[in-house]
């Protein structure tokens, strides 16, 4: 059976997408157990069957998906000790690099950690991939994100732009202001175009691991003026239940036929819809073991099944938008 934990945006968009799969099993644990009641009660019917457990019960699961706010590193220990496949879905840089360090245990006890199978990072590593294929080699990648999910997401992209921006430039890390190198970036409608700045994103550390050749990489994410000065202050107004419309935008650099190269790749949904999506795509295909490998991976290396994983995301009805050069 396969666990998610956190009830959220994302969690309710995994189990929709668990329901979609028609997987008939599905534990959920939130902190506040009327949430996840909701959640359950909305979903069970047919073939299947969703129910509210504590979080020591979550052990007995194959696979757990972390839907909750950063950090997870903590949960994941918990289960990975006991044995169980991990889907993490967090979004920040630290806790990335904390689930990161967990590959040791997650090998000792025959799991597997899959960090960062959200939107951005996530479905980024998935599309640079897709790309990579059409390729002879690559060796820029640079990724745009539009819009948030839930309130803990919101969150986090009020953070994203007031710390550090790392990025991987010729050989070594260089790190940035968040909020500074603004680049307008079109994303496919109805999203369009927007200014877009480097954000403290875990992206660029993720997609270095999967695409050790890579000698650029970069985050950034959209903002307002507004967004830049108010994001060194704490959130005055309470964020919505869950934005509105996303983009994702993979831009890939790289030799093909000894011409040099420029492709875009697009999503335009909901931020908390595409994460929802990777997260139980993921997942089950920990379940079903089209993945196999133990100890820690992320999205888009070269031991994931990633055009499968991508069919399955499209057949659960994301769709991938390409900029055609004139």
């Amino acid at each position: 059976m396969i666990g998610i934990v956190g009830a959220g945006v994302v969690g309710s968009r995994v189990a929709e997408t668990l329901r979609l799969f028609l997987h008939q099993q599905i534990y959920i644990y939130d902190t506040e157990q009327i949430v996840a009641q909701r959640l359950a009660g909305r979903l069970s019917g047919g073939k299947s069957q969703f129910s509210v457990v504590d979080r020591n019960t979550m052990k007995s699961a194959k696979v757990v998906v972390l839907a909750g706010p950063s950090p997870q590193v903590s949960m994941a220990r918990e289960l990975l000790a006991a044995g169980v496949c991990v889907v993490s879905t967090s979004d920040d840089i630290s806790d990335c690099l904390n689930l990161l360090a967990l590959s040791q245990l997650a090998t000792e006890n025959n799991a597997t950690l899959i960090v960062g199978a959200a939107s951005s990072p996530g479905m980024s590593g998935l599309l640079v991939r897709h790309l990579a294929e059409s390729f002879d080699s690559i060796d820029e990648v640079h990724v745009a994100l539009h819009g948030t999910g839930g309130p803990a997401c919101a969150r986090q992209h009020h953070r994203a732009l007031s710390g550090q921006s790392i990025g991987w430039h010729d050989g070594e890390w260089l790190r940035r202001p968040a909020g500074s190198g603004r680049e307008l970036c079109w994303f496919p409608e109805p999203v369009g175009a927007y200014d877009c700045y480097r954000g403290e994103l875990p992206d660029p550390l993720l997609l270095k691991r999967a695409f050790p050749e890579l000698e650029r990489v970069t985050g950034r994410v959209t903002a307002t003026r507004r967004d830049r000065v108010f994001s060194r202050v704490p959130m005055m107004i309470p964020p919505q239940a869950e934005g509105g419309m996303g983009g994702l935008r993979v831009e890939v650099r790289g030799m093909k036929s000894g011409a040099r190269l420029v492709d875009v790749i697009a999503v335009a949904e909901r931020v908390g819809q595409v994460a929802g999506v990777v997260a139980a795509t993921t997942a089950q295909a920990i379940y079903k073991q089209d993945i196999k490998d133990i100890g820690a991976h992320v999205l888009g290396e070269k031991s994931m099944p990633s055009s499968l994983l991508l069919t399955q995301i499209c057949s659960a009805g994301i769709n991938l938008h390409s900029f055609v050069r004139a």
